[in-house]
């Protein structure tokens, strides 16, 4: 069975940091890219970032460009989330995937491309 349990998710002022981890289980995910989505109350969900199988490739939403981080252990079989200078606005739970394919591309940003989805982690940024 396959599982993805994301942690850190918490409490932090706006201009902290907090780490996300998400750990996969029930079967490998070296071959495919994985990502980060988030969602709001009352709104859609919302790419954060992804990478590749590889780890070799990235790619970020716009609104988290320049202080969001992914990064991948694949001997762990987990990927992770470093989100630098937190605003109000990224409060959300925020949700781990496995794409269906290694790479990462114009395709990374739609939801319907991942297989695997996890619980999802609140994170709440206070101003």
């Amino acid at each position: 069975q396959v599982q993805l349990v994301e942690s850190g998710g918490g409490l932090v002022q706006a201009g902290g940091s907090l780490s996300l981890s998400c750990a996969a289980s029930g079967r490998t995910f070296t071959n495919y890219a994985m990502g980060w989505f988030r969602q709001a109350p009352g709104k859609e969900r919302e790419f954060v970032a992804a990478i590749s199988s590889s780890g070799g490739s990235t790619s970020s939403g716009d609104s988290v460009k320049g202080r969001f981080i992914i990064s991948r252990d694949n001997a762990k079989n987990t990927v992770y989330l470093q989100m630098n200078s937190l605003k109000p606005e990224d409060s959300a739970i925020y949700y781990c995937a496995v794409h269906r394919w290694p790479a990462v591309g114009a395709r990374a940003a739609n939801p319907a491309m991942y297989a695997y989805w996890g619980q999802g982690t609140q994170v709440t940024v206070s101003s």
